[in-house]
């Protein structure tokens, strides 16, 4: 979807980094999927927490794949010169702006940081093409995508999620939606109010 912003959500995403971040603690390589990115705030969210909460050198293990499906709006391109109009950037601290961007060529846009556009990737994926682009994920992210799918299609999505993940792994999901009872055994929510789940 292509309706976001810097920072929307960010105690669901602050929460689901500090959860993934210590699952991954000590491993070589620590993978996110953001699946439907739009044009990249929410992935560029998603790496400045983890680049707060992992710290410079852990940071370089991390891979955090971006995928949406709408090539007709360019989210690709828009994503990977990752380069904003100010009026997107100011709800977020001063300190994160200061420290994760830099002015850009255009009056009044800036682009993110180096630091941040070398642990990103996008890609185009039709999620309901039901095949995951990876395997291996420490978290998967998936806000504001599957409430606009019928109910079998979200089981569908949230099985390959599972197949996705790392065991033990996350998955979190905007808080209007619930788990569907068809995958409820593949997932323990993490606590009653928050839609965070863990794989088992």
């Amino acid at each position: 979807m292509a309706f976001t912003f810097f920072f929307r959500d960010l105690p669901v995403i602050e929460y689901a980094v500090e959860h993934a971040v210590h699952f991954a603690s000590g491993r070589m390589r620590f993978k996110v999927w953001d699946a439907g990115s739009a044009m990249g705030q929410e992935t560029y969210t998603i790496a400045i927490v983890l680049a707060e909460k992992m710290g410079k050198f852990a940071f370089k293990n991390l891979r955090l794949n971006a995928t949406d499906y709408d090539s007709a709006n360019h989210f690709g391109d828009v994503l990977k010169n990752a380069v904003y109009h100010y009026d997107e950037l100011k709800r977020m601290p001063p300190e994160f702006f200061a420290k994760y961007f830099e002015p850009a060529d255009k009056p009044d846009h800036f682009r993110v940081t180096e630091i941040l556009r070398n642990q990103v990737s996008f890609e185009y994926h039709d999620l309901l093409s039901l095949k995951p682009i990876g395997t291996d994920y420490s978290l998967i992210v998936c806000k504001n995508v599957l409430l606009h799918f019928q109910h079998a299609q979200r089981v569908d999505v949230i099985k390959m999620f599972h197949q996705a993940l790392l065991t033990g792994g996350y998955f979190t999901t905007e808080h209007t939606q619930k788990l569907p009872a068809e995958v409820s055994h593949l997932f323990e929510q993490v606590v009653p109010n928050s839609q965070l789940f863990r794989k088992l």
